[in-house]
């Protein structure tokens, strides 16, 4: 006799061929209790009593490449397509503290983000874009999160605007870089520390801002499971609001301001209870944990951005499918801001015609499928609100286990999160590998003729024209300035005081990233070890 099928989620949670009211008793849901109303505790049904029927999600695109003048023709041409909010795509040498002219930045620069180097770049990515005209301007900034704060302040202020009149948006997360990303520079002490002044200064002078974004996306793009990327990023949000308690602040000061940073996956509905079993979790965190009292604090905001790593270079126009899909997870979930990836992303940087239709799947979800008309249209679903129970059963055992190790820190020097990725990656690779999980045109259904497609290519000299301006920029600053704001910069981490006002100060003087950083490494220390 033939083994019957086993049918599982993407992140082999078993499944049932059929879900009844039986289930709901099984595990003893409460309709009062554990699903509630939308916009009440434990807004496991949405953070609105109206959601989408009242204000849609912020469409915002991750876009930049090159140097600030193409980023900016990037941003203006989505403001202009119906973007409501931007996220500031950086490269990498920018990312990891490093300016355009220095050696391992070599052929680096602008590749898969815009180089910022001083204030000036900044000026020139939002020059003719009022801040103002933005609902949200976010940025990837995480070990230079504090720089970032700077530059936003500083730009700001050029503009003639007050900073509170936009929104401001800080990754501002360094704790997954050790784990997933690998764009850390201080040692992780250092780096909680900084990505804590951030919150400090942020609660007590831009209330309109999110001082930090606790990401689990990428370590669910590095492979692990969707209960292992909620359970990993609240344990490092634990971290994080663990260390703003330690400096004085109150709990009901900063959390309502703080968002979660998820990915969304193919799998419908482990996604839809993903994103609502996230919301009842951080909700009995904030109460129950932390004391918290606002409702504003119970309330879990998620940005959500569909799963790079689910797309695949073979038959790119597939991916479009697959964005859709992925799109309307995060909104059927209740996402509050939505970015969508691009056909093309598994071959280039975005094209702009390829940014675009990204653009416009979210358009057309919201204004086309329906999905917005009623707040969380499957809730009370037998198999849904079973799956969510499951799924929140799963990241809680994790928690605890995290817990007894000592906390997110601890978890991560002892490689558990690592080793927890590597091997749900593992076992991802292998099954694609077998067949057992079928993606159309990579294992199954291959096309013999490709597609070819027009890919988005950085120009060769944009280094060269980024070094030239770092340059100018040098020669034309007061020098003087630059020394003073950079000692005021040391003394402020020697002291173990907040560096925002310093590092405002050495922005201001058109100091550069790379020379802030510089200045902070001889504090702090750099990390060398490895994030695999």
């Amino acid at each position: 006799m033939a083994l019957e099928k086993e049918f599982r989620t993407a992140s082999w949670i078993p499944l049932k061929k059929i879900y009844t009211i039986s289930d709901m008793d099984e595990i003893a849901f409460d309709y009062a209790s554990d699903l509630g109303q939308p916009g009440t505790f434990p807004f496991v049904r949405g953070i609105a009593p109206d959601m989408y029927r009242d204000v849609l999600w912020i469409m915002g695109q991750y876009a930049g490449h090159g140097t600030a003048e193409s980023s900016n023709r990037r941003y203006k041409h989505l403001i202009n397509q119906g973007a409501t909010g931007i996220s500031i795509a950086l490269d990498l040498p920018t990312q990891i503290g490093y300016d355009s002219d220095h050696p391992l930045a070599r052929a680096e620069v602008g590749k898969v983000g815009v180089a910022i180097d001083t204030l000036k770049d900044i000026e020139i990515l939002f020059a003719g874009i009022p801040l103002t005209k933005l609902r949200q301007i976010r940025t990837t900034a995480n070990a230079v999160g504090p720089i970032f704060v700077a530059l936003l302040l500083a730009l700001a202020e050029k503009q003639g605007v007050p900073p509170n009149h936009f929104s401001g948006y800080l990754q501002n997360d360094v704790l997954k870089e050790y784990v997933a990303r690998g764009t850390y520079i201080f040692p992780p002490g250092p780096s909680v520390k900084l990505c804590t002044d951030v919150i400090e200064y942020c609660s007590s002078n831009l209330p309109n801002w999110i001082p930090i974004n606790f990401c689990g996306y990428h370590m669910r793009d590095a492979g692990c499971t969707a209960v292992q990327e909620v359970a990993f990023t609240f344990a490092n949000a634990i971290a994080y609001i663990t260390s703003a308690l330690d400096r004085g602040l109150d709990i009901d000061q900063f959390a309502s301001k703080v968002t979660c940073f998820f990915g969304a996956g193919m799998d419908i509905f482990e996604e839809v209870a993903k994103f609502r079993a996230a919301r009842r979790i951080w909700a009995k965190l904030m109460k129950e944990k932390f004391g918290a009292q606002n409702p504003g604090s119970l309330s879990l905001r998620i940005f959500c951005y569909t799963l790079g790593s689910n797309l695949v270079a073979q038959q790119p126009l597939n991916n479009i499918a697959r964005v859709t899909l992925e799109a309307l997870a995060a909104v059927l979930g209740g996402t509050q801001i939505l970015a969508t990836s691009s056909y093309d992303e598994a071959l280039a940087t975005p094209s702009t015609e390829a940014a675009t239709i990204a653009l416009r799947t979210q358009q057309i979800i919201a204004h086309e499928s329906g999905v917005i008309n009623t707040v969380d249209p499957l809730g009370g679903s037998y198999f849904l609100e079973t799956l969510t129970h499951e799924i929140e059963k799963q990241v809680w055992k994790y928690l605890d286990e995290i817990d007894e190790m000592g906390g997110a820190a601890a978890a991560i020097e002892r490689r558990f999160f690592q080793t927890k990725i590597e091997e749900s990656a593992y076992k991802i690779q292998r099954e694609i590998e077998s067949k057992e999980r079928v993606i159309v045109g990579l294992n199954e259904y291959r096309s013999g003729d490709e597609i070819k497609i027009v890919t988005l290519r950085v120009d060769p000299k944009t280094e060269q024209e980024q070094v030239r301006r770092l340059r100018q920029v040098k020669r034309e600053r007061d020098e003087s300035k630059v020394r003073s704001s950079l000692v005021a910069l040391k003394k402020a981490a020697s002291g173990g005081q907040n560096v925002i006002s310093a590092t405002l100060d050495a922005v201001k003087a058109y100091t550069t990233v790379g020379e802030m950083c510089e200045t902070l490494k001889g504090v702090y220390g750099e990390y060398k070890g490895g994030y695999n």
